[in-house]
């Protein structure tokens, strides 16, 4: 038995935060590294001790496994946890650590290499009994075959997939899909296979020791998924007949001890719509969404992969499970705008309700754009699915979250969706109902009212006769405030007492009341620079106050390409320059940030007349890219 002292996590954000909250449980001390963006994270003042990684980018940073072995024997750990991204599944990296005299808390380095390429884990898989997917030639590919979907061999996220309904787009597929997938993990290695329409993305969580024990703990479905990410998911998979779950379970135990599996790491199964499961890849780390697993099963997998590390044998059988749990990443981005991630600083996040909240933010802190814009993961866990579904969805709606764009809204409606609510889940839910779910939004008019309101109601330091009197001199005239939310500017003409259809029974610069049409409502208020933030169980909105005097607005050229967002130039389309001919809709640069890849169209046929930027290159929303110069129509 090894006994640890010390932990030093190879990661960032909620990921190392709830890693070192397991580590503090079982009296371990904890070591962060972090990158200078980070520098003041949470992660790293949650830590006992940390370790910069000069740099930004993670490359740079959190990719350099050799100065991450040097920051822990620096610290002092005996330990290195991976987390899950970064260097979670990179064999060498593991080696290093072992060689370095430091326990290693994940499977063998051979156990990671077997699983590291797709490819060659199907073929194991193959060897051992699992059931697959048949792969496809891209060269011999004919229309009977359609559609595809490519994948990186290397690695996961999403990352380097594309689905191909049409052979003319195969080529340009493959060749982006590779592009992206050298860019993220240095391998550009892609295959291709079936793509199942409206199949269940459904795992199992696998837990083995090093005396031979492996535990299959029960199924997960994460179906619901924006490009390939996962976004709600749930234990166990509901709506699964018995049979079915024994043989993902037994698959699962046979790929872990086709490779002499230890630790704990998850087996991914594609299930079509007739019941079919097939092997996707082996997991060899820990999930994004394991908290379900563990609230169903009442355990700790950090803690028992800790003690694994350390030597312990697992009981002969994992604990029954009970009840439901559903888990929904709530991140930073606009799904109504290609899912568009969002930076700046995060003013208030806060969650009520009897769920668990893993985050790596607290007010006040920055979203940057070199990392995955996940502000936190919420877990509902309740007797039956109804219930916590339920549980989910209304603490999502009762959360105050102001300073970013989120994908809160679409989380709840995604909740209280007949289909989710029925348990008719598969990968195609959100290009089914994306528009119907990020579309009709509240009704901001009792919201900027109350905006409006709180903005003139005096403090509670004001005078007594001001408090008590009102807000103007003449009583009888409205007050008018102008503000703009989602692109829509409202003037809000206003008295203190009485208005149609509504009366005012309070108002403070933080809370007013209103009673609508014969039901009182509490309409919360927060103030922030030139932003005013309202929170109701009518729906939450930010208001931008609009000058009296606004200044004259920038204008820029005709055919002007903007960032759409901070981040960083990863591609320029081949042979592109200032004189070069265009076509609508034609890619000209691909922008990188937060792990996803975005591609700058050409918004209309013509020549490029500048090109402000180069590969590897860093801009902030807002900056010129290029230009085009729109061909004269004739």
């Amino acid at each position: 038995m090894t006994n640890l002292t010390s932990l030093l996590v190879a990661n960032r954000g909620e990921i190392a935060v709830r890693i070192f909250r397991t580590a503090r449980a079982l009296g371990l001390a904890t070591v962060a590294v972090h990158s200078d963006p980070d520098a003041d994270a949470l992660h790293v003042r949650d830590a006992d001790a940390a370790v910069r990684l000069p740099g930004a980018a993670p490359a740079d940073t959190y990719l350099r496994g050799d100065l991450i072995i040097k920051a822990a024997l620096a610290a002092g750990a005996d330990a290195v946890h991976p987390g899950y991204g970064f260097l979670s599944e990179n064999a060498d990296f593991a080696r290093e650590v072992l060689a370095a005299g430091l326990t290693w808390i994940g499977p063998p380095p051979e156990a990671i290499e077997a699983m590291a390429s797709k490819t060659r884990a199907k073929e194991l898989m193959r060897t051992a009994g699992v059931p697959l997917l048949d792969p496809v030639d891209p060269a011999t590919a004919t229309p009977a075959d359609l559609p595809l979907l490519l994948k990186a061999a290397a690695g996961g996220g999403g990352r380097g997939m594309r689905v191909v309904r049409d052979l003319d787009q195969l080529k340009e597929a493959l060749d982006a899909a590779s592009a992206e997938a050298r860019s993220a993990f240095g391998d550009g290695e892609v295959f291709a296979e079936p793509y199942v329409e409206r199949g269940r993305h459904v795992e199992v969580q696998i837990l083995a020791d090093t005396h031979g024990t492996v535990w299959a703990l029960g199924t997960r479905d994460c179906s619901l998924q924006r490009r390939h990410q996962k976004v709600i998911e749930e234990a166990p998979a509901p709506g699964l007949p018995e049979p079915l779950r024994e043989t993902l379970r037994t698959a699962a135990v046979a790929a872990a001890r086709a490779v002499s599996y230890e630790g704990a790491g998850t087996v991914e199964f594609l299930v079509t719509a007739d019941g079919r499961p097939y092997f996707l890849e082996m997991n060899t780390r820990l999930q994004v969404e394991h908290p379900v697993t563990e609230a169903v099963f009442d355990l700790d997998l950090v803690a028992l992969q800790l003690r694994v590390a350390e030597g312990a044998a697992l009981p002969p059988a994992p604990p029954q499970p009970t009840g439901h749990a559903v888990e929904a990443r709530l991140y930073a981005e606009d799904p109504a705008q290609g899912w568009r991630p969002q930076t700046g600083a995060l003013h208030t996040l806060a969650i009520p309700g009897a769920v668990r909240v893993d985050t790596g933010f607290t007010a006040g802190d920055t979203v940057g754009i070199h990392y995955d814009p996940m502000l936190a993961k919420v877990v509902a866990h309740a007797p039956t699915r109804p219930e916590a579904v339920r549980a989910l969805a209304t603490a999502l709606a009762g959360a105050r979250i102001h300073g970013l764009t989120t994908n809160r809204e679409l989380l709840v409606r995604s909740l209280r969706h007949p289909e989710f609510a029925a348990g008719q889940l598969d990968t195609g839910f959100y290009d089914r109902h994306l528009d119907t779910l990020t579309g009709d939004a509240p009704d901001p008019t009792p919201a900027a009212l109350a905006a409006a309101l709180a903005e003139a109601a005096p403090g509670p330091d004001a005078p007594l006769a001001t408090r008590l009197g009102g807000w103007r001199n003449v009583r009888s005239q409205p007050q008018t405030r102008r503000y703009t939310t989602a692109g829509t500017e409202y003037e809000v003409q206003y008295h203190p007492v009485n208005h149609p259809g509504i009366r005012v029974l309070a108002a403070t610069p933080a809370l007013v009341t209103l009673e609508i049409e014969g039901i009182r409502r509490a309409f919360h208020v927060k103030h922030d620079a030139n932003e005013i933030y309202v929170d109701s169980a009518l729906g939450a909105h930010t208001f931008t106050r609009v000058p009296r005097f606004p200044d004259p607005q920038d204008r820029t050229e005709p055919g002007s390409l903007l960032a759409p967002m901070p981040g960083t130039v990863v591609r320029v389309a081949e042979g592109l320059a200032p004189g070069s001919t265009v076509t609508a809709g034609q890619p000209l640069l691909w922008l990188e940030a937060m792990k996803m890849e975005h591609r700058i169209l050409a918004p209309a046929s013509g020549t490029l007349t500048a090109l402000h930027v180069a590969t590897g290159q860093q801009v902030e929303f807002g900056a010129l890219l290029a230009v085009v110069q729109e061909e004269p129509q004739s």
